[in-house]
């Protein structure tokens, strides 16, 4: 089986957020970038989980700039057998989407696994748009995924309780929290990543939806009052005319 898995970077979580130009621009300065957390741990290794079990080959494909590649290396060193990077910046989900799609409808992959949304931006939008250009089916933030031949079983928790779902390949399947555990790359994959393939493609032409005009931080969390718990006045004063929740 061909997988092809999507991956992205996303600031580590205890990066200093800022922006520059204006607020116009995030500013890179100082950030230290990971693989998107549900794209290594969910997608990538139900990917190679496949693999081990059914034989086949697993690519890792992501859009962005020569600075991705210590990105890509590390996903690589979890297993991936080769990668690509579509040579260009991601400015969207859909720019982003049609990227991927147009290189897997070229090497007509069996399955193209993503996470299900980056940390980042949290938009859960680059899965359904390659599924839409590929017209192939697609299964959304699924927690386990079994591969039966040319079928796919999939769960997907909903309101209440469990829905199981059938596909046939080819398919492109977002993964949730579930799919799959953690692997942490050991010294030999990382020596091995260092030699493993990586294709650098060129983007084609697509056209541009989204502009952003700014960024704004969220405001600073407020000081916490202590309130002495026998006085009930005080608080539900406090509730009114400061929290104004009541």
């Amino acid at each position: 089986m061909k997988i092809l898995v999507c991956i992205s970077k996303s600031p580590d979580t205890t990066s200093k957020i800022a922006f520059s130009e204006g607020n116009t621009k995030f500013d890179e300065n100082g950030v230290q970038y990971i693989v998107n957390p549900y794209d290594e741990w969910y997608a990538l290794v139900r990917a190679l989980e496949i693999k081990e079990a059914q034989g086949g080959n697993v690519t890792i494909i992501t859009v962005g700039n020569v600075a991705d590649e210590a990105i890509i290396r590390k996903a690589l060193a979890i297993g991936a057998d080769d990668a690509v990077r579509i040579n260009a910046e991601p400015t969207d989900a859909y720019f982003t989407a049609i990227q991927i799609a147009d290189y897997a409808k070229k090497n007509a992959f069996d399955l193209v696994l993503t996470g299900k949304e980056t940390i980042n931006y949290n938009g859960s939008q680059v899965g359904g748009m390659i599924a839409e250009v590929l017209e192939v089916p697609f299964a959304s933030l699924a927690t386990k995924l079994d591969v039966n031949g040319s079928i796919l079983t999939l769960e997907q928790d909903i309101v209440g309780g469990v829905q199981v779902v059938e596909v046939s390949i080819p398919a492109v399947v977002s993964c949730a929290k579930g799919m799959a555990e953690q692997r942490i790359p050991n010294m030999r994959g990382i020596m091995a990543a260092r030699t493993k393939p990586m294709q650098i493609v060129e983007p084609i032409a697509c056209d541009l939806f989204t502009t952003y005009s700014s960024y704004i931080l969220p405001e600073a969390k407020k000081a916490c009052k202590m309130i002495d718990p026998n006085n009930m006045d005080e608080l539900v004063q406090l509730l009114h005319t400061e929290a104004k929740v009541i």
